[in-house]
């Protein structure tokens, strides 16, 4: 039996299912919305409806029918670790020499979003290879994202591009350069996550929702400290969240906002269970000012706007001290220290 699912002035909590690596999906879904959560953040992966298995048809129109049983809503993700390359971790990107398989994932996973009425579906561009120019990496990824984009046009699918740290499209004025490279499509928003805001952004979190209000299409949410790209559980980063989530309400996002901790799947049940009770409360709190880990950090601070880049983990969840294969860390960058699981 699911559980009440009270939404606070139009704000609806969901959570990620690579929160929930080592539970069978039907599981993973079971238990999320018997926690409460209006929705879930679906990342296609080897035991959670991977793409790339038979009977593909079959399994979508399960799932389908068993979000509907359970009454959650859905965005897609595609960040799966090693769901096509099991020696390296999320290769081939759109930026690789030959990115084919990443393209047909990713029409794929548009194809299954359409499938199961998703809200979105989220992409991003990837880490940058060693040996590839920026300059052509940089037209790779317009000219996988223009295949993308076609694919969603034709299914009728909401794209929202997450800049992602470390990747070749980190950052809000990233996003709305290769938005303008690809001629404002309709079908391309943004994905927010709220813990890179902290991480690199140059202004307060609840600026940078207010930001790209227009575009925002999917938001992540999760604690983070300034430069440091590691998904924290919620009261132990920096993030002052009222004013996180008084955004939202004030910029009229009604999407999911699904929580985003990829490295918790050894706890999912309990961290899941206090991360919405956190959620709630947020809502629910005071939101008529910042906190001081929200106010804008100066350029001058950090000497300039590279190095604020550079303070950010070039890395994706990469072990304590290691940087993603073929990313060299900037200078001043703070390597994740990892989670257990």
């Amino acid at each position: 039996m699911t559980a009440d699912r009270p939404v606070q002035d139009g704000i609806r909590f969901g959570y990620g299912t690579n929160g929930f690596a080592n539970h069978r999906l039907d599981d993973a879904l079971a238990v999320i919305a018997d926690l409460g959560y209006h929705g879930v953040a679906l990342t296609l992966d080897h035991d959670h409806l991977d793409p790339f298995a038979p009977e593909l048809a079959r399994r979508v129109d399960a799932v389908a029918a068993r979000l509907a049983a359970l009454g959650l809503a859905v965005v897609i993700e595609t960040g799966a670790r090693y769901l096509l390359d099991p020696w390296h971790k999320h290769a081939p990107t759109l930026l690789h020499d030959n990115p084919a398989r990443r393209v047909e994932f990713l029409r794929r996973a548009v194809a299954i979003g359409a499938d199961l009425g998703a809200e979105a579906v989220s992409f991003w561009a990837g880490v940058r290879p060693d040996a590839v120019e920026p300059a052509v990496a940089w037209d790779r990824l317009v000219a996988g994202c223009a295949t993308v984009v076609a694919a969603a046009e034709g299914a009728g699918v909401t794209l929202g591009f997450e800049p992602e740290p470390g990747m070749l499209v980190e950052d809000i004025a990233g996003w709305r350069r290769l938005h303008a490279a690809l001629g404002f499509p309709a079908r391309l928003g943004i994905t927010l996550d709220i813990g890179h805001c902290r991480c690199l952004e140059p202004q307060p979190v609840p600026d940078c929702v207010r930001e790209v209000a227009a575009h925002l299409v999917n938001v992540q949410i999760d604690d983070m400290r300034r430069g440091v790209h590691e998904h924290l559980e919620f009261g132990t980063g920096e993030i002052d969240f009222p004013p996180v989530l008084a955004a939202l309400r004030e910029v009229g996002y009604r999407g999911l906002v699904a929580v985003e901790l990829p490295r918790h799947s050894h706890a999912a049940p309990t961290v899941a269970a206090r991360s919405l009770e956190f959620l709630h409360a947020a809502a629910a709190g005071p939101a008529d000012a910042l906190g001081p880990a929200d106010a804008a950090i100066p350029a001058d601070a950090v000497g300039s706007s590279s190095a604020l880049h550079a303070l950010c983990s070039a890395s994706t969840g990469a072990p304590a001290g290691r940087p993603v294969s073929g990313q060299r860390p900037s200078r001043g960058v703070k390597q994740s220290k990892g989670r257990p699981g």
